[in-house]
């Protein structure tokens, strides 16, 4: 009886640990794919900002005219 409820247990104890670790997995790719899209819009966010530096610069001249 004893070794009956020590394999019951162990499987236990083991499948627990794997759906933890896919859970984790899963958590793990999901911040991924946030970390991406905040690192895409980052990129855009520079362009933009070197746009509107552009675009200040040929307005200071247009108004020195």
């Amino acid at each position: 009886m004893a070794v009956m409820s020590l394999t019951g247990t162990g499987i236990g104890s083991i499948a627990g640990i794997i759906a933890a670790s896919k859970l984790t997995n899963y958590r793990l790719q999901q911040l991924e794919i946030k970390v991406d899209k905040h690192n895409c819009l980052v990129e855009r966010m520079v362009a933009v900002e070197q746009s509107a530096k552009s675009a200040h610069h040929r307005i200071d001249e247009i108004k020195e005219v």
